[in-house]
């Protein structure tokens, strides 16, 4: 086997072997193919597309060309996975609610990207949180605590992490198939049961349409489970941010509110949703409504707040973090008030747009080695179908210097429409599948 002829198979429009795929992707892991064959490889299949049964094959190939995690745990090993929007901050949530539940979630997040915020960055608003674990370390963490949420280690699909830079350069990222290998390698390396994927929808999220969300949803579904994981994608809306806040310690902040029962709403109501959704596919629960509905009661009486404190404290955290929360959060220099230009209702929303003025303020990265600012973002955030008066706030802005939150101040109401008249506001569930 040799690169080029993969290559030349793919120009063809012929689907490589499952052996031919696995011998490409550990050639991508090892540096036997070259960067300009990545380029190649990554290219064709862009342009032809591989098939259910190929894509299957390249997401095993990638899974397999680096470590697959072992457990030896009490109860299922269970995770889920977004696509990515803005103001979702779910998993700091739901991963210690599947663990009170009788889950096992040693869950691999990743960083910002693009106008998207990272779990990884979230977390690491906390002062001394760690997610760059050993594959050891990780064990004890989730034989202690029943969850954990860590960066992927180097032996985890390191196929990916060079097809994925390479994908970067090269135009080819939003290739169908080679978004499921990418997702899909990395969750399956840590061998859960049963996954659940929440595959984001609207202004706010990379898959605009519910068509392009739906064709998402399918191939990774049917990807994961040819693989043997039991996988079903929930179709949710991101036309408007999850949480009333963007930023990393800001959301931290909305998450920690949900974990004390002091805030319910749309973040409270599809962490349910999922959590339902996976605790009865891995056999925890009845039905999808009898887990959505364990999932809310041990929200309710501090079960999963006490959990999250836990694993904060096992990954780095200060012990008291739940108690004291935002004693420990740190605080931008400059807040500013959004105001209003008109009054009207709130009609449309650009997510995208706000989550690149966070971006611009230093809440996410331009280039790799972009330095994050944990404290920075926007608050208090309008929602569709709100009612608001000239002069009334839209937002807040949380900026390190003044100049920056004047520029945020005017991106915001850039990306906020007001109207006369009120819109229907999206359901936040559109559909299930798998």
């Amino acid at each position: 086997m040799d690169a080029r002829s993969i290559i030349a198979k793919l120009r063809r429009r012929e689907v490589p072997t499952a052996d031919e795929l696995g011998w490409f992707a550990q050639g991508l892991a090892d540096g036997g193919v070259s960067d300009a064959q990545a380029g190649a490889f990554a290219m064709a299949v862009c342009m032809g597309g591989l098939g259910t049964e190929g894509r299957a094959a390249l997401t095993l190939a990638m899974r397999d060309s680096g470590r697959v995690l072992s457990w030896d745990v009490d109860g299922p090993v269970i995770d889920k996975h977004s696509t990515g929007g803005v103001g979702d901050c779910v998993s700091l949530i739901l991963a210690p609610a599947l663990a009170e539940c009788g889950g096992v979630v040693p869950m691999i997040s990743g960083r910002g990207l693009g106008h998207t915020g990272g779990t990884l960055d979230k977390l690491e608003a906390i002062p001394g949180v760690s997610t760059g674990v050993t594959e050891d370390m990780l064990a004890r963490i989730v034989a202690g605590t029943g969850c954990a949420i860590v960066g992927a280690t180097a032996g985890i699909a390191p196929a990916d992490k060079r097809l994925y830079a390479i994908r970067d350069v090269t135009a080819t990222v939003e290739s169908l198939d080679l978004i499921t290998a990418s997702i899909l390698s990395k969750k399956l390396a840590a061998a859960p049961e049963a996954l659940v994927l929440d595959v984001k929808v609207g202004s706010g999220a990379f898959m605009k349409t519910p068509d392009e969300a739906r064709a998402l949803a399918e191939a990774l579904t049917a990807t994961a489970n040819a693989a043997g994981c039991k996988t079903t994608a929930v179709i949710t809306d991101m036309n408007q941010p999850l949480a009333p806040a963007l930023g990393n310690a800001l959301e931290v902040a909305e998450v920690m509110k949900v974990l004390r029962g002091e805030a319910e709403g749309p973040l409270l109501q599809i962490t349910a949703a999922l959590g339902g959704v996976v605790l009865a596919d891995c056999g925890l629960a009845a039905d999808v409504q009898a887990g959505a509905d364990r999932i809310a009661e041990a929200l309710r009486d501090g079960r999963v707040a006490e959990r999250f404190g836990r694993m904060i404290a096992a990954q780095g955290g200060p012990l008291s973090f739940v108690d004291d929360w935002a004693r420990f959060l740190p605080e931008a220099n400059v807040i500013h008030e959004v105001g209003a230009a008109q009054a009207g209702y709130v009609t449309a929303i650009d997510g995208e747009a706000l989550g690149l003025t966070v971006v611009a303020l230093g809440g996410g990265r331009q280039v790799e080695s972009d330095v994050v600012e944990p404290a920075v973002g926007l608050s208090r955030l309008v929602r569709l179908g709100d009612r608001v008066e000239k002069g009334a706030p839209l937002a807040q802005v949380h900026a390190g210097r003044e100049d920056a939150a004047r520029r945020a101040e005017a991106s915001v109401r850039a990306a906020i429409t007001i109207g006369a008249e009120p819109v229907a506001v999206p359901d936040l569930i559109h559909e299930r599948i798998g």
